[in-house]
């Protein structure tokens, strides 16, 4: 069974009013102007996760409250629609708001086009996602598992990575348990338990991770990943390493903000599991240029096995792909959020003069900031 998202329908979402079965691609390379939406599609996709963690309450909380994920507002936006399509198997909700400024599932249903083509309630009228509770369910003739079972794995491994904080007392620069080691956290917060069971178990992915640091920050030699233990507590680890030249054990601190990022990045592309889609939000962010080409060439890579959805404002980025893998993502006049993928035909002309970088600088690519 497919776990690809092949098509999105979202309508009434914050500031998108009306995105129409829009085709995802193995490579979605978000670009546009500030504010223009790239980081409500983002957003989706997180709210969706907390929906199969069975925190969808908790998520709306942290966010405000219901009344803010409504396209100006749940007065003039009654209901959120969502339709996602994973090849035969299809999962879709309706949401509307209470008066205590929460969710209510109106609808959710789960569609299979090999049995039948009728959707299939789940339920109504009840504030967290069922669909996890159904994953369980038995199939009948058509499958092993019931259609919940597929369409909840593939939402499920979703995972939405932000590497933004790298300050001296980020997460990602601490001590962690090494018993934290399962999957890499969105915010790199255990990158140093995981890359541990990495080298542990798939040295052959852990030496790939460090010849692509070694690439981008020639000093590095290796990690050392020391497991210590805290009186009667786990043993925890943290992202301590060696520098050329040097006998001297460097802490995580010593690492630059874009080195640390990169590390990041760098595990989550090469991880042997891939997540059925990886979204990164800004992922160039203090990298350097050179940083950004190996950068493109592992998302190129993952790309064979699995979706990417990367929001970026990098010209340096956007040279490394081609126009179909870029959507271009404008707001304006208060009409919503629209999406467009360029068309590699159209641009071909384009493109024997100047790079993608170079025609979304001059807005040739209609991504940049808009003063009509």
């Amino acid at each position: 069974m497919s776990t690809k998202l092949n098509q999105l329908t979202i309508r009434g979402f914050k500031s998108i009013k009306n995105l129409d079965s829009f085709d995802l691609q193995n490579v979605n390379i978000l670009i546009g102007a500030n504010g223009t939406g790239k980081s409500n599609f983002i957003n989706f996709f997180q709210m969706i996760r907390a929906m199969m963690d069975v925190n969808f309450g908790g998520f709306t909380e942290k966010h405000g409250g219901a009344d803010g994920f409504f396209f100006n507002g749940p007065s003039a936006t009654k209901e959120i629609y969502a339709e996602m399509m994973f090849g035969e198997n299809g999962y879709r909700f309706v949401l509307e708001p209470t008066a205590n400024e929460r969710f209510m599932f109106s609808s959710e249903e789960w569609y299979y086009s090999g049995r039948t083509t009728d959707w299939c309630p789940i339920g109504s009228g009840h504030v967290e996602a069922r669909l996890p509770g159904e994953r369980n369910e038995s199939g009948v003739s058509y499958s092993l598992h019931g259609v919940a079972h597929y369409v909840y794995n593939a939402i499920n491994s979703w995972q939405v990575y932000h590497f933004h904080d790298t300050s001296a007392t980020s997460a990602m620069r601490r001590s962690e348990i090494i018993d934290d080691c399962m999957k890499l956290r969105s915010n790199g917060s255990n990158i140093a338990p995981y890359l541990l069971d990495v080298r542990e178990h798939q040295p052959g992915v852990y030496e790939s991770v460090v010849d692509h640091i070694k690439l981008v920050a020639p000093f590095f030699v290796d990690f050392l990943l020391t497991p210590r233990r805290n009186g009667e507590k786990s043993s925890k680890v943290k992202l301590d390493w060696k520098q050329r030249n040097s006998d001297f054990p460097m802490q995580p601190y010593h690492f630059s903000d874009g080195t640390i990022r990169f590390i990041c990045l760098a595990t989550v592309l090469l991880q042997s599991s891939l997540p059925s889609i990886i979204i990164l939000d800004e992922p160039e962010l203090g990298l350097h240029p050179f940083a950004i080409s190996v950068l493109a060439g592992l998302i190129q890579a993952a790309s064979s096995k699995t979706q990417l959805i990367v929001s970026t404002q990098s010209t340096l980025l956007l040279n490394h792909f081609s126009p179909s893998d870029v959507v271009v993502v404008d707001c304006k006049d208060g009409k919503g959020s629209t999406f467009r993928r360029l068309d590699n035909a159209e641009l071909e002309r384009w493109l024997e003069n100047y790079t993608l970088g170079e025609l979304l600088e001059k807005n040739v690519l209609d991504g940049g900031p808009s003063h009509a």
